[in-house]
């Protein structure tokens, strides 16, 4: 039986706009340090999502120390505290738009998925004549490579990895944010969804792919940490 480990670890500074991938990282009880700490506001003060603005995913955030720099294609990155940085953020989603804080993160969640997952999605997707989705469509926060059977995150009850251990809270219900294609910030459904539609279909609605877990004691993980899950009871 092969080893299941960890294969990606990615944060989102700013909720919405493209990830930042780490080698290694402190995993708390309040998830990944800095993740979601920001947010993109419109001008009723509601946040923006890909679903709606996916030219978010241009938007890429940098974090050196406490410092954060945004930066998009074709454009001089800008500081996150400076008077710029809402004028370059408007004029990158072509509409009005602020940077905040949000005080509340991400809630302490992690967002799971498997390789073995989207590896057989992508088979599904490839007998249908489409082409394969990336794992960034799933905006990720922890990759496991190595479990023999798909969607194994979501019968785990309990996971191991590195120092740390997470619990499972719920499955992840998929929407509108896994068609925006995450290089160039344009839908180009509708793929996954429409595949996923013919077998992921949760029991209270939608469609799962993924889980979210909480972490149940703090500890150092780092790529190719042996990941190892305690099941559920059928």
């Amino acid at each position: 039986m092969t080893v299941a480990r960890l294969s990606g670890i990615t944060y989102y500074p700013v909720k919405g706009c493209a990830g930042a991938e780490l080698s290694e990282a402190t995993l708390t009880r309040a998830g990944l340090p800095h993740d979601r700490a920001y947010a993109i506001a419109d001008e009723k003060g509601d946040l923006r999502w890909q679903g709606g603005d996916p030219a978010l995913a241009l938007i890429a955030p940098e974090l050196t120390g406490h410092e954060l720099t945004l930066r998009a294609p074709g454009r001089n990155p800008v500081p996150a505290d400076s008077a710029d940085v809402h004028a370059w953020i408007t004029d990158v989603l072509g509409v009005p738009s602020t940077l905040v804080r949000c005080p509340a993160g991400n809630g302490g969640r992690l967002h799971v998925v498997s390789r073995a997952g989207l590896d057989d999605l992508n088979r599904r997707i490839a007998a249908r004549g489409a082409a394969p989705v990336p794992m960034n469509r799933f905006r990720p926060n922890l990759v496991v490579d190595g479990w023999d059977a798909p969607h194994t995150e979501d019968r785990a009850a309990r996971l191991v990895v590195g120092g740390a251990e997470l619990s499972f809270t719920e499955a992840t219900i998929r929407c509108a944010v896994t068609m925006v294609d995450q290089r160039t910030g344009l839908r180009s459904g509708p793929e996954p969804l429409r595949t996923l539609a013919d077998y992921r279909r949760a029991d209270g609605g939608g469609l799962a792919f993924g889980a979210y877990f909480e972490v149940r004691r703090a500890g150092r993980v780092s790529l190719g940490d042996e990941v190892t899950a305690e099941f559920r009871m059928r």
